[in-house]
């Protein structure tokens, strides 16, 4: 299917929107990445890489925190149910395509890309 396409309705393109591969929601952090403080956590350091590089093949990554996306987090009732239960240690959690393959912790690359092999 192309990603631009005419809607016949309007006669007007219109862009179809892709799943995302993978969501991470994260712990609370300084700032977006956790990579903003005078030193580097070179766990975050390691994602941060992981992400540019899942992106660079073509796959969709949102990174999700409580304070600056809460309706992520709400939205996924799995995702809610782990906070509930382990609270701030189910973070991070790790969704690809709808399932949750890592929580506590951040997953390998070759974990992810084993999941993301298998899910297609």
């Amino acid at each position: 299917m192309s990603e631009n396409m005419k809607n016949p309705s309007q006669n007007q393109p219109f862009k179809v929107m892709a799943a995302t591969d993978v969501e991470i929601f994260d712990p609370p952090m300084c700032c977006p990445t956790g990579m903003c403080g005078p030193t580097i956590d070179q766990t975050l350091l390691d994602v941060s890489e992981m992400i540019a590089g899942l992106q660079a093949d073509g796959y969709i990554i949102e990174r999700y925190q409580m304070s600056s996306h809460p309706s992520s987090f709400t939205a996924n009732a799995e995702v809610m149910k782990l906070i509930r239960e382990k609270q701030m240690a189910a973070l991070p959690i790790v969704v690809i395509h709808g399932q949750i393959i890592a929580e506590g912790r951040y997953p390998s690359m070759a974990e992810i890309r084993e999941k993301l092999n298998g899910s297609k």
